[in-house]
């Protein structure tokens, strides 16, 4: 079975985001990006407290009104809702619809005209953006809007504390053999021979692709896996079944629950699912969190959706990534994400 380079992993996870591709390989970057990146000896101390003091306060402006939809990731819908209750606080002419069914809806409801933000909590693949592309003559527009850790969950009785990627592809792939929590390593005699019942999220799902890729080098899930229309479910599923095993965003951590550690091979050091391992690559399912907009660079962004831009990159907008659970982004990458927008950071 073929496993993960730990330097190509430690690159992939040190947030995902060093002179990569913009919109085809966000997720997948060279190890010499750890040393040209954005992640610089200031911008790495600035993530260690909760949010960047470079990121600046949010100002309103007048004249803000209309309609705003959003559709796509399940992950991000929380998030999308603390966004759009902000943003109302400063403009009660505005109504934001959120909808969250999965990050796969986000690109045809793009291109259809359904809403003008695409959550995703994954990178668009090329085969959506080169149908974005023969439609509209222009690829999407990728913002990089978050930071976040797929976590791996178990019941909050479980012995276990921790996990390798090894072990992953054997618990949730159909190249594994792992049946019990016994072949995991657990001792307890009320726990090694009883089956893990392992739970997932649907092929809509932007984590259930990024599980797949990240954590189960590329195999197919077991039959076994009981997929989930969201992942409150994936969660809630865990919380009732002391032998239940699934993945998530770390933001839906609940008391019911914990996040395992999780090691690149079986015997390694492991990582919780924090910021801090998130930004230095230890933790190796760490990624990047995306709002997709349909917007042709060669023209101007309309007022509506530059303050709502403006807003998500701000001081209260990261604030509303931490309230969500995720974690903020450095005011280097909001920054860069601003001015590919042609909007000016004023920071």
């Amino acid at each position: 079975m073929a496993f993960w380079n730990k330097a190509a992993i430690a690159a992939c996870v040190a947030v995902l985001g060093f002179g990569c591709d913009r919109g085809v390989a966000s997720e997948s970057v060279s190890a010499e990006g750890l040393e040209t990146g954005v992640w610089t000896d200031s911008t790495r101390e600035a993530q260690a407290t909760p949010i960047d003091p470079e990121l600046p306060a949010y100002k309103p402006v007048r004249g803000i009104s209309g309609d705003i939809r959003s559709v796509g990731s399940d992950t991000m819908l929380n998030l999308m809702g603390t966004w759009s209750q902000t943003f109302g606080e400063y403009y009660p002419g505005v109504r934001v619809h959120v909808e969250g069914k999965g990050s796969s809806t986000a690109p045809p409801a793009l291109m259809e005209g359904q809403s003008q933000f695409g959550p995703m909590s994954r990178a668009m693949d090329p085969k959506e953006i080169d149908e974005f592309r023969e439609k509209f003559g222009y690829e999407p527009t990728e913002l990089r809007v978050a930071i976040d850790c797929v976590a791996v969950f178990v019941n909050k009785d479980c012995p276990l504390d921790e996990i390798s990627l090894e072990q992953l592809v054997d618990v949730f792939s159909v190249e594994g053999s792992t049946a019990t929590w016994g072949d995991l390593g657990v001792t307890d005699r009320a726990w090694a021979s009883r089956p893990v019942s392992v739970y997932g999220r649907n092929s809509a799902s932007g984590t259930y692709k990024f599980f797949k890729k990240m954590a189960l080098d590329g195999h197919d899930f077991k039959p076994t896996v009981k997929e989930q229309p969201g992942s409150s479910g994936v969660i809630q599923a865990i919380a009732t079944d002391p032998y239940a095993m699934g993945y998530s965003g770390v933001g839906y951590l609940t008391t019911g629950v914990k996040a395992l550690r999780v090691s690149v091979e079986t015997g390694d050091d492991a990582f919780e699912p924090s910021a801090e391992y998130a930004v230095t690559g230890d933790y190796p399912l760490a990624r990047f969190l995306y709002v997709y907009m349909n917007f042709d660079r060669l023209s101007e962004l309309d007022a509506l959706r530059a303050e709502f831009v403006r807003m998500m990159f701000s001081r209260e907008g990261q604030e509303g990534v931490l309230k969500d659970g995720s974690y903020p982004i450095p005011a280097s990458v909001a920054r860069e994400e601003l001015e590919s927008l042609g909007l000016e950071p004023g920071f």
